[in-house]
């Protein structure tokens, strides 16, 4: 494809479109490789999709391969989802819930997500899944954005308590956060101590992007 061969020079957009929660939704072949983008970062592929994978490996990819169930709280074109059906080889059960409607459309029409077979892709909000779901999960994936921000109610007690809850013993919580003001930073070191430590352990993945902080929880007991 021609447009995938000149992207190893420059961006090339092939679909743009407003959308009345994400705002501006950008689909673009960059080196090699489509992406989608909102007005203002990353939303699948490109550095994010490098980001939740070395939240994986952290975790341990033969870990990771031998789950029954993991929930994705925050779909977008479905990256860490290819991550784990495609390099991974993950075949066990996947529950994709993602707000935008549009952004699922073009994570279908793009991205083939609708080709994955373990895949259960959910129209729904991720605190209301949350709440009305009755599933145990191995691995939480929460990757939450609206453009660069994040909606405050993944980090109170009471969401991160229930997400928590959600988890089978021995499992994991993979949280990745956007950091842009030092705020954050202090947003982010009390979320760490929202966790019993008793039951879990939680820590921060040393950083390799600047603005993302990946948090991972784990259940002892």
């Amino acid at each position: 494809m021609l447009d995938r061969i000149l992207s190893f020079f420059y961006p090339i957009n092939i679909h743009k479109q407003r959308s009345q929660l994400s705002k501006s939704l950008e689909v673009t072949w960059n080196n090699g490789q489509l992406v989608l983008d909102s007005q203002n970062t990353n939303y699948s592929f490109g550095s994010l999709q490098r980001i939740l994978k070395r939240g994986l490996s952290f975790i341990g990819f033969d870990r990771v391969k031998e789950m029954q169930h993991i929930l994705v709280l925050g779909v977008a074109g479905g990256s860490v989802i290819k991550t784990l059906s495609e390099e991974i080889g993950y075949s066990g059960k996947i529950t994709g819930v993602e707000i935008d409607p549009e952004v699922i459309e073009i994570s279908k029409k793009y991205f083939n997500l609708d080709r994955i077979p373990n895949l259960d892709l959910v129209l729904d909000d991720a605190f209301e899944f949350s709440l009305k779901t009755r599933e145990k999960y191995d691995l939480i994936i929460i990757d939450i954005f609206q453009d660069t921000t994040m909606p405050n109610f993944l980090f109170e007690e009471f969401f991160v308590n229930r997400i928590c809850f959600l988890l089978k013993k021995g499992g994991f919580v993979l949280f990745n956060t956007m950091i842009l003001a030092e705020e954050h930073n202090a947003r982010n070191k009390k979320y760490l101590g929202i966790p019993n430590p008793t039951q879990f352990k939680t820590v921060a993945i040393k950083r390799v992007q600047q603005h993302n902080e990946l948090i991972v929880i784990e259940k002892l007991s």
